[in-house]
């Protein structure tokens, strides 16, 4: 049954029947009839992490197909974020919806909500096939090659609860790029899609395999140069039976399709393949459109009224947020640089769709966070300005798309009202970050309280931000690099020294990573940094760059990507320096914490 109203209708991803196992699996874990190890395998399958605080609080992920929340979705969010979490939710870096400290015996009703949206927990987490995810601006972006949305859909479908999908010897990651400046990261996933098109105009994809960041960083290696799009389902298939059969189920932490291809070596690998790929093919697999001409981003046929402050302010009611950790704080821009920010705004988070006359926006969610009461303004702005969707990215922000430009100003007005106005997306001022220690398991360090002391004292320095365009600062709270700061102009990665015995929370920080393009590079290592420091050593970076680029119409990014690692690290050497003659009383607490860091990690679930 179709779960929208405006746009481009979408199908449920939902399954009868699903939370009704869930919560006989549970009980069955509480009677003793089955082990911690099998109920743990069979949670995390089904959307649920264990957080590192003690009793049975956990984390709910709910996949976002693609990235794409219809208005009733973005209501069951709202619904679940208020009523089971902290009054608000998480976007992630693979576009899905995180939910903090549900206890255990509620996620049965959240996933019930969510369930009637449309959605779905099944396979966001776990040794399975994960979100499918696209760029936000598919289908409307002035210079992709064709639109990979009705494609990635069609994977996303197949896959999901197919019968290896869950249970892979690790998890399975997957993307689709349209092409020019797309973003969806498909260098670094199991498989990678990138649009092409073939002879006589026909869809095709290049396609990579076995990329991946963490511990062993690997950019995807080239399996087709011109796939027809016929064929994207026979690969699946092809690569899953592939790790299925193949992939070391004993030393999980090291098992990743990167890995396989290192044991086995890249040719015994491809040539399995080849034979996996000839026997998938002869099973005549087939998308469910037409491959030459796949369903199209169309404009809305209809929408509603523009909602009144009135109504505004009844949708955000009694929008609470709490903690435990850092809440978001929505706040409108105050008077004496409205306008300014507004003219900023225009600039920054607004770009013209390939459609004449329509226009993109993105809606800046500091830390990846939004409240429930502001889901459901974003609901009815989407309904009323857009297609009655939102977008979420790969950068942990939303998108409307389909907004007349002469609507643009308006929009603007209504999103400063709720405090989500902000400018300058993907900046210095608009960090991206993992949850980090505030609930995994596996983090040193909190994570988001370094990405907000970057946002706060970088946010307001406009000539920093301008000189530094588009670079992107990702944060991980460990080496897994759930924040992407592997593949970031600056990344950060969480660790720890010790002062005189105590320790203090450092990062680990690399410069010149990039995967928006067919080929990923990965960050190098130029300093380690006392958490607190870190937005010196931002600008001290942007400051070496402004002397040393080779032109104006070099980036940050390009120039980070060539300059010379001795004479980064020489330029920081300054601020790693950190003993008892220098060392603040601050610098042995936590970004985000009151108490003296003391680092406690436990086994992760990312391996189990």
């Amino acid at each position: 049954m179709s779960q929208q109203e405006f746009g481009v209708a979408r199908n449920s991803f939902a399954s009868a029947g699903e939370i009704d196992t869930f919560l006989a699996t549970l009980a069955r874990f509480e009677s003793g009839e089955i082990s911690p190890d099998e109920w743990r395998a069979f949670r995390l399958v089904s959307g649920t992490y264990g957080q590192r605080q003690e009793g049975d609080l956990s984390m709910l992920r709910v996949k976002i197909p693609q990235g794409i929340l219809t208005s009733a979705q973005v209501q069951a969010v709202a619904h679940v974020s208020e009523t089971y979490s902290r009054g608000f939710s998480h976007v992630t870096t693979r576009q899905n919806v995180q939910f903090h400290f549900i206890p255990l015996h509620q996620i049965g009703a959240a996933m019930g909500v969510l369930d009637a949206a449309g959605l779905t927990t099944r396979e966001a987490c776990g040794n399975s096939v994960r979100n499918v995810t696209t760029s936000a601006t598919a289908g409307v972006a002035d210079d992709e090659v064709f639109d990979p949305v009705p494609f990635a859909e069609a994977f996303t479908r197949h896959f999901l609860r197919h019968p290896l999908s869950s249970t892979l010897p690790r998890k399975f990651k997957v993307a689709f790029s349209g092409g020019g400046r797309d973003h969806s990261f498909a260098a670094i996933n199991d498989i990678g899609f990138f649009a092409r098109w073939g002879a006589s105009d026909t869809p095709c994809f290049r396609v990579v395999c076995a990329g991946g960041t963490a511990t062993m960083v690997a950019s995807g290696r080239l399996l087709f140069a011109e796939l027809p799009a016929t064929d994207i389902l026979a690969v699946g298939e092809a690569l899953l039976a592939l790790f299925h059969a193949r992939g070391d189920r004993e030393h999980r932490q090291k098992n990743r399709m990167k890995f396989l291809v290192k044991s086995m070596g890249w040719d015994a690998f491809h040539a399995e393949f080849l034979t996996h790929f000839e026997a998938a093919k002869a099973r005549s697999l087939r998308l469910p459109f037409d491959p030459s001409r796949p369903p199209r981003a169309a404009a809305p046929a209809a929408r509603t009224a523009v909602p009144s402050t009135q109504e505004i302010d009844a949708l955000l009611g009694a929008d609470r947020v709490k903690g435990p950790g850092i809440v978001p704080r929505h706040l409108p821009i105050v008077d004496r640089k409205r306008e300014a920010t507004r003219a900023r705004f225009l600039r920054t988070n607004v770009a013209p769709q390939r459609q004449h006359g329509f226009s993109i926006v993105t809606v800046t969610l500091p830390l990846g966070d939004v409240s429930s009461g502001r889901w459901r303004v974003l609901a009815r702005l989407a309904e009323a300005y857009a297609d009655g969707e939102l977008r979420t990215t790969a950068t942990q922000n939303v998108v409307l798309r389909w907004v007349p430009t002469e609507d643009v100003d308006a929009l603007y007005t209504h999103l400063d009202r709720i405090g989500l106005g902000r400018p300058d997306p993907v900046s210095v001022a608009d960090v991206g970050s993992c949850p980090g220690a505030e609930s995994c398991k596996l983090a040193v360090t909190q994570s988001r309280g370094v990405a907000a002391l970057v946002n706060e004292e970088l946010e307001n320095d406009l000539a920093l931000l301008d000189r530094a365009k588009g670079l992107e600062v990702r944060v991980s709270g460990c080496p897994n690099g759930c924040g992407l700061h592997h593949v970031a102009g600056i990344g950060l990665q969480g660790g720890l020294r010790k002062v005189e015995g105590r320790p203090v929370p450092q990062y680990f920080l690399t410069i010149g990573g990039d995967a928006s393009g067919e080929v990923a590079r990965f960050g190098r290592l130029a300093a380690k940094v006392p958490a607190r420091r870190v937005p010196s050593a931002i600008r001290k970076l942007v400051a070496l760059y402004e002397r040393e680029r080779e032109s104006e119409q070099e980036t940050m990014t390009t120039f980070l990507g060539r300059v010379d690692i001795a004479v980064v690290k020489k330029e920081l050497a300054d601020l790693e320096k950190l003993d008892k003659s220098n060392a603040q009383p601050e610098d042995f607490i936590d970004l985000g914490e009151t108490a003296a860091f003391a680092p406690i990690t436990s086994e992760g679930e990312c391996a189990v």
